[in-house]
């Protein structure tokens, strides 16, 4: 049968509503009609469900108000977001250090190029996200990713276990970039006044103490400051590169700054393919999305978020990419692109305005993580909703050991664009490609039955090439992505430019 790997095993009547007539044949039953809110399945495992087994479609909506309700008299309540404070941390999530990757991934595609894959990445990125939502609107029992990794794939447990890794990994891999950074910010302020390693654990010991809110009503406040100053830190480094006297990174033995259209020569696979995972790393960062949408008063506002969001980065990245790779050219371009800047007060004070990004940026991802670990941790026991000395313990200490394997990640892999690319290839390829082909393609099937491409018209065809294609993209990010990634890790290795693990020589941007 057409797309029969789609199909539910979840075995509820309820949910099966839409699939049971997809078994009879065109004679005994017509296409169904689209009903707006038709699930494709129930957790198992994951996420508590809120529903009764026999809920219709039709009142999915109305378990988020019952939701609310009760937890009203919690002294933590979780559903408390507009969707203005969801914005402010969508805004802290992607605009953020990593925009500083932009100039080095345009000095290996080209400006053309760079410009170019921006703007089709965040189409992309857009498209899914609204997938991510409109799942999220059948199934507001969801808490997370892994709720919605293991219906997709039939509620195996299996799938729910191996998204729980790959989103916990996704999740500490930035907290470890954070800590790299940290370090990174720390020696070049002080002339590498202390033992890199030692800058890399202070950088943890502070994102921890920060990480200890428990709603993210409470760190949206957080989030907006943290955007508001990653963008004037960006702001004022592509000032200071127009009106500088010359580039840095080696000025003036590699000659005046050399801009390309298109990718210079020289330009390898293994280097091109990470400037263009550099990119596409800024703008994935759907893997929060379930999280954050749980915690909404009102979910069908999110695209208001996501519309704001999208414009914004994709202005933000083109100029910020842009104009810093235009005045300081292939042959000067670091990443994080303040080392680009010849000027040392000016490099300083434009990294320094990314300070509150350094921090919370990872504090944002270590609740995400804590956030996941508790609710199954402690899930129907007043820990979660009380303020109980073993819920704060608990808490604590989640966030504690995700802290450790995060400063440990940053001394094994301590290089800003390569680690990009890793965390790139191995868990966007799944979070930013793979699960939303296959959520549109299972939601599609729910509503419309198995043979809908072909019945529904070319639009619903389309749709499904569209999407395998994302698939497909997805496994491409897996394979050639993750080659790509260690290769240039080994190549950085032997040609002596990366310091080694756990080392305390100075990864300071000033050279």
């Amino acid at each position: 049968m057409a797309f029969g790997f789609f199909k539910s095993r979840a075995g509820s009547d309820g949910d099966a509503s839409a699939l049971d007539s997809a078994e009879k044949t065109p004679q005994e039953q017509p296409v169904p009609r689209f009903r707006k809110g038709n699930r494709i399945d129930r957790p198992v495992r994951g996420g508590t469900t809120s529903l009764e087994s026999g809920e219709s479609d039709e009142n999915l909506q109305a378990s988020v108000d019952k939701q609310v309700e009760a937890e009203s008299s919690n002294e933590i309540q979780y559903r408390t977001c507009s969707w203005q404070k969801t914005a402010a941390l969508l805004f802290s999530e992607y605009i953020c250090l990593a925009i500083m990757s932009f100039p080095y991934s345009y000095a290996n595609l080209g400006l053309i190029g760079g410009l170019i894959l921006t703007v089709v990445i965040a189409g992309i990125v857009l498209y899914t996200s609204l997938i991510v939502w409109e799942f999220c609107l059948r199934h507001p029992e969801v808490k997370d990713v892994c709720d919605i990794g293991q219906m997709l794939f039939n509620n195996h447990p299996w799938a729910w276990y191996f998204t729980a890794v790959m989103f916990l990994l996704n999740n500490t891999f930035i907290q470890g970039f954070h800590c790299l950074t940290g370090s990174e910010y720390l020696n070049t302020m002080t002339n590498g006044a202390v033992c890199t390693v030692g800058f890399s654990a202070i950088t943890a010991v502070i994102a921890f103490i920060c990480s200890l809110p428990r709603t993210f009503n409470t760190l949206s406040k957080l989030a907006a400051a943290s955007a508001f100053f990653t963008f004037v830190s960006v702001l004022l480094a592509t000032i200071f590169a127009g009106i500088e006297d010359h580039p840095g990174a080696g000025w003036p033995a590699k000659g005046a700054p050399i801009v390309w259209a298109i990718p210079p020569p020289g330009t390898t696979f293994v280097m091109g393919l990470n400037a263009f995972l550099n990119i596409s790393y800024t703008f994935i960062g759907q893997i929060t999305i379930p999280s954050f949408i749980a915690e909404m008063k009102n979910p069908k506002d999110f695209p208001k978020a996501l519309w704001a969001v999208t414009i914004a980065e994709v202005i933000l990245f083109s100029l910020v990419g842009g104009i810093i790779y235009g005045y300081t050219g292939t042959n000067y371009n670091t990443a994080p692109a303040f080392g680009s800047l010849g000027n040392d007060l000016y490099l300083k004070v434009s990294f320094s305005f990314m300070i509150p990004t350094l921090i919370f940026l990872g504090v944002l991802y270590a609740s995400v993580s804590a956030r996941f670990i508790f609710f199954h941790a402690f899930a129907g026991t007043r820990h979660v909703t009380s303020n109980t000395w073993q819920g704060w313990l608990g808490w604590a200490g989640i966030l504690a050991v995700t802290w450790i394997f995060a400063f440990i990640i940053a001394e094994v892999i301590p290089f800003f664009s390569d680690l990009l690319s890793l965390m790139s290839s191995l868990f966007d390829s799944f979070f930013g490609f793979i699960f939303w082909g296959v959520a549109y393609l299972r939601m599609r099937y729910a509503d419309y039955g198995p043979g809908f491409p072909i019945e529904r018209g070319w639009r619903s065809l389309l749709g499904v090439v569209i999407n395998v294609i994302l698939i497909l993209i997805g496994f491409f990010f897996l394979g050639a992505g993750t080659y790509a990634s260690v290769e240039s890790i080994i190549l950085g290795y032997e040609s002596g430019n990366f310091p080694g693990p756990f080392t305390c020589k100075s990864n300071s941007l000033i050279s």
